[in-house]
C-alpha cells in the first residue's frame, strides 16, 4: 500500500474496509458498526442519515461513506417497498414447500415459468433439502388460499407434493398496537 493511501486510511474516519477500497481490494469484512447499520436499515431504510449516524456513533459524513461503501461492495443490493396494512388489507401469508416429480432443468424451468404467472406467489426459492421449492404466498383469507391451492398450486407442472404452513405474524416487524 502506498504511503499516501496509508496516510488517508490513518487520518480518515473510515473502517478497515473503506481503507481496503482505496487500493482496490474487493473483499469486505463487516465490523460491528457495519452490522449495526445493516440492522437499522433493514428496519427502516428511509430514516435520515443523521439519525442513522447518531444511532451507530458516527459523524453523518462517515456514516454516509459507510453506507455508500456497503452499496458499492454489493452488501446492500437495493432498497424496496414492503406493502401491507391498510393499502392491502390484512393479508394471510403462507409458506409452501413444493416437491416436484423430477428435478431436470426442463421440469424446473416449466415450474418456474408457471409460478411467475401468479402474483399471489410473492417469492419462489429453489432449495436444497427435502422440498425442491419454497414459495411465499399472500392472500386475503384462508378460503382464498384453499382456492389457490386447489386450482393453481396443485396444477403447476411437475408438482408431486405440497406442504403449507400459515404464518402467525412476521416476528421482525414491529407489532401493531391494538
Amino acid at each position: 500500500m502506498s504511503g499516501l493511501i496509508a496516510q488517508q486510511c490513518a487520518n480518515a474516519e473510515r473502517s478497515t474496509q473503506a481503507c481496503a477500497s482505496l487500493h482496490g481490494d474487493r473483499t469486505m469484512t463487516l465490523d460491528d458498526r457495519d452490522r449495526a447499520l445493516l440492522r437499522l436499515l433493514r428496519l427502516d431504510a428511509r430514516q435520515p442519515n443523521a439519525a442513522l449516524a447518531a444511532a451507530v456513533g458516527l459523524s453523518p459524513s462517515a456514516c454516509l461513506r459507510r453506507v455508500k461503501l456497503l452499496e458499492d461492495r454489493g452488501v446492500i443490493r437495493g432498497y424496496t417497498v414492503v406493502t401491507g396494512g391498510a393499502e392491502e388489507g390484512e393479508l394471510v401469508h403462507i409458506l409452501v414447500q413444493v416437491t416436484l416429480e423430477r428435478q431436470t432443468e426442463e421440469c424446473l424451468g416449466r415450474f418456474e415459468a408457471a409460478v411467475r404467472a401468479h402474483p399471489e406467489i410473492r417469492e419462489c426459492f429453489l432449495m436444497t433439502g427435502a422440498a425442491d421449492y419454497w414459495l411465499r404466498v399472500s392472500v386475503a383469507t384462508a378460503a382464498e388460499y384453499e382456492v389457490l391451492h386447489t386450482e393453481v398450486l396443485s396444477r403447476l407442472p411437475g408438482v408431486m407434493r405440497i406442504h403449507s404452513s400459515f404464518a402467525l405474524r412476521d416476528a421482525l416487524r414491529p407489532r401493531r398496537r391494538r
